[in-house]
């Protein structure tokens, strides 16, 4: 039996191929959209991956470190390893701020702006992994970059008033928003968050000099005392815990909280802070961007099928005319529709897997979405055809051949 309607689309395959690839385009957007979102859970799931930690132990009443600041004692990890319970602590501190770098063929500074981490070697906070070079082995002016930067190995890199020698590369260690992370040593790392420049210091200790109470005759080296605590820094910004095998989580950050007064948060509670707080409103978003592509792809499919149904009126009406049932003429519509939906979505699947890696951000293409996006848009088609072929069993043969 003949396919009617194969025979159609081969004789104007042309354009029913070139209106499938622009269909696909917009599929292809969709399913990026989709996979930016999915793309941001995945970073924030990998940085708590990354931490390597059972527990942050950040500054009471924050949600410390990643969604608000949050600034607590270095000493706290030495009074957290004598708590039973606890395996590992370690400080870290947090940052995002611009690093650049000099490229040696333009001989100018890249500039990039990365999660700077500050870590204790052999301590939670570490990077579990290196592709290529080696660890930190020195206490100052060594750094671990991720892949992302676009930073070398032994390439230097300027933070603040100093310079990193890149000494090893990471993969896959991004902030939640994207960041690519730049691990340096602890106390370098604390001197960059949180000490002030050599002109504010230098300030500073002249504001301290000229204060009575600090600079009494009576008192010899407490001036002295007052002006070191000014140039050294203790705090970080969360200390991260790894329980003993066998320890309950939950126990072992109740006793924190309630002994230290400091928030002690499991995996699955930071898990809810990064997922449903930090990128709350970037997800609502991302979400309304889908729902106007999806009703703008539904027009449009519908728009076009319509459109060739009706640039098929005498066709139609031949084939009524010839006895053609109305069954037969509405399998070609559909037949058709599901075609054109068919090439979309085999269009807009290989073009969202050929640019999703040029993105800035990680896209996430999931074969589960992809098989929703075929059905959804095989079954949006179809919705589509049924306009179609309303209109062309309605179709009077004689006022359409006679037209």
């Amino acid at each position: 039996m003949i396919n009617l309607a194969g025979r159609d689309i081969l004789h104007g395959w042309g354009k029913f191929v070139f209106t499938g690839v622009g269909l696909g385009l917009l599929i292809g957007v969709t399913l990026t959209m989709a996979g930016v979102y999915r793309g941001m859970v995945d970073d924030a799931k990998v940085m708590i991956d990354n931490a390597g930690a059972d527990l942050w132990v950040v500054q009471q009443d924050t949600l410390g470190p990643y969604a608000e600041p949050s600034s607590v004692r270095d000493d706290v990890a030495r009074d957290l390893l004598g708590r039973s319970g606890i395996m590992a602590a370690g400080n870290v501190t947090y940052l995002t701020m611009q690093a650049s770098s000099l490229v040696q063929t333009t001989g100018q500074d890249k500039e990039v702006r990365v999660m700077l981490v500050g870590f204790e070697p052999g301590k939670p906070g570490e990077p579990a992994y290196l592709i290529a070079g080696r660890p930190i082995l020195r206490s100052h002016y060594e750094a671990l970059a991720d892949i992302k930067t676009g930073f070398a190995l032994g390439a230097k890199v300027s933070i603040r008033r100093h310079e990193y020698t890149v000494v090893g590369l990471t993969q896959r260690m991004v902030s939640s928003g994207g960041d690519p992370m730049v691990f340096i040593p602890l106390k370098d790392a604390q001197e960059v968050q949180f000490l002030k420049d050599n002109d504010a210091l230098l300030n500073e200790r002249v504001r301290t000099a000229s204060n009575p109470a600090f600079n009494r005759p009576g008192v010899p080296g407490l001036l002295e005392a007052v002006q070191d605590s000014q140039t050294t820094s203790h705090f970080v910004n969360t200390v991260l815990v790894r329980v003993t095998p066998g320890a309950d989580v939950e126990e072992v950050a109740g006793e924190i909280r309630r002994w230290k007064h400091l928030q002690a948060y499991t995996r699955a509670q930071m898990e809810e802070i990064l997922v449903a707080r930090l990128i709350a409103t970037s997800s609502k978003q991302i979400f309304m961007f889908l729902v106007i592509l999806a009703i703008v792809s539904a027009a449009i499919v519908a728009f076009i099928i319509y459109s060739m149904t009706l640039n098929k009126i005498r066709e139609i009406a031949v084939l009524k005319l010839v006895g053609a049932t109305n069954r037969t003429i509405s399998s070609m519509i559909l037949q058709q529709a599901l075609g054109l939906g068919l090439i979309g979505f085999v269009v807009g699947k290989l073009a969202a897997t050929f640019w999703a890696p040029l993105f800035p951000k990680y896209v996430l293409l999931l074969p589960g979405d992809a098989v929703l996006g075929f059905f959804l848009v095989m079954l949006m088609c179809a919705f589509a055809s049924s306009f179609a072929i309303r209109a062309a069993l309605q179709v009077d043969p004689a006022n359409a051949i006679g037209g």
